[in-house]
């Protein structure tokens, strides 16, 4: 059985590792519905989390809780 979890965070490590400009944009979704975009801002080392549902942004320094945070809304 292959981890959800894992797969979120290489996603984000992949926005990381990028060597395309300095801002890098992620679309999660569940079934085909948008649940969250994510923004890796890497000269501020910060993740930018935007629930679709509700509108509501959180801004994080730490890859393993905005993960966390995604998978919440997916699953």
């Amino acid at each position: 059985m292959k981890s959800n979890l894992v797969a979120i965070i290489n996603r984000l490590e992949a926005m990381m590792e990028t060597e395309e400009g300095t801002v890098q944009t992620r679309r999660f979704e569940h079934e085909g519905d948008l649940k969250a975009e994510v923004i890796f801002d890497s000269e501020e080392k910060i993740f930018t989390l935007k629930e679709t549902k509700t509108g509501f942004v959180s801004t994080f320094d730490d890859i393993d809780i905005v993960a966390m945070e995604i998978y919440d809304l997916i699953f």
